[in-house]
């Protein structure tokens, strides 16, 4: 069976144009590569290299054998170095980027479980709704909610899970004002709105009907933590993903309104530059929020 190490020696040989060379780049004398790569030859009974003092040049045959001996160089090489992440304990640095809601109902009360996991994990969580430049700010993964497909950025790009955005109001605003029994009646009641020019929610059935409603604009505001408190303090009702609202809704404290209707869907998609990936320490985040994405309410489409 031909040996690794001269399959590396000539390999190296090859790609440096000489002995002598390639003894320079592997810190080894060019007597030892050049007396390996001999009994190479000798052991295979075939001549690899035509070589003078002047010239180093591959013969038909040992051109052959470079591209085999390179493959499997390179598959060595991957084999290597998959063990070497999986036994590896993942450590360092792993910078976080996320929006509010995201870092509130996801990673709050998750990232302490995974610094407990990895002691030698040291987590960054920057919370902000701005957009972050992965690349240029140093960011390892960053958290995205969206309606709408992520425009092809070159970055990796994992689906975690995919919430339905769901009606909900109080029982006590339900008692007082009634509760509608068509998207119709919702110009009757009081809004709660993502945002001061969003007064038309686009419903949809589940049957794939669709309806514009207006509701009365009761309060608005951008954050969905204060459209929460809004609503379970009978302001109005509100549209948010069902794994937003799934606590309060379990303890009562909210009820679904006209619950085959929804207002769409948002989408949490961990996005991360390629080689970031290869780490230890963001490999290990990444399944880690990917677990906890898919166990989480509302979690059917996530993919793993």
């Amino acid at each position: 069976m031909l040996n690794l190490n001269d399959l590396i020696l000539f390999a190296a040989a090859v790609e440096d144009g000489g002995f002598a060379a390639a003894g320079r780049r592997l810190g080894v004398p060019k007597s030892t590569v050049s007396k390996r790569v001999a009994e190479l030859e000798a052991g295979l009974q075939a001549r690899l290299i035509h070589r003078t003092s002047r010239s180093f040049t591959l013969t038909d045959v040992g051109r052959d054998f470079y591209e085999h001996a390179r493959a499997a160089l390179i598959e060595t090489e991957a084999a290597e170095a998959s063990v070497r992440r999986r036994v590896a304990e993942p450590s360092g640095r792993v910078r976080i980027t996320a929006s509010v809601p995201t870092a509130q109902l996801y990673l709050a009360a998750q990232l302490p479980r995974l610094a407990q996991r990895h002691p030698k994990l040291q987590l960054q969580l920057d919370v902000s709704d701005r957009f972050v430049d992965l690349v240029q700010e140093g960011y390892d993964i960053a958290l995205r909610s969206h309606f709408a497909p992520l425009p092809d950025s070159g970055l990796v790009q994992r689906v975690l899970t995919v919430e339905t955005v769901v009606l909900v109001a109080s029982p006590g605003y339900l008692q007082a004002q009634g509760t509608p029994d068509a998207p119709a009646r919702l110009t009757e009641h009081d809004g709660l709105l993502s945002a001061a020019g969003a007064g038309v929610w686009t419903l949809q059935h589940r049957d794939g009907g669709q309806a514009q409603v207006a509701p009365r604009a009761r309060m608005s505001a951008n954050e969905s933590v204060a459209l929460l408190h809004a609503a379970s303090a009978g302001l109005g009702i509100a549209c948010l993903p069902q794994g937003f609202c799934a606590q309060a809704l379990d303890e009562g404290r909210l009820q679904r309104v006209l619950p085959d209707w929804h207002a769409g869907r948002v989408t949490t998609t961990l996005v991360m530059p390629h080689r970031r990936g290869l780490l230890p320490g963001v490999r290990a985040t990444v399944e880690f929020l990917a677990d906890c994405l898919r166990q989480a309410p509302d979690g059917a489409g996530a993919e793993g």
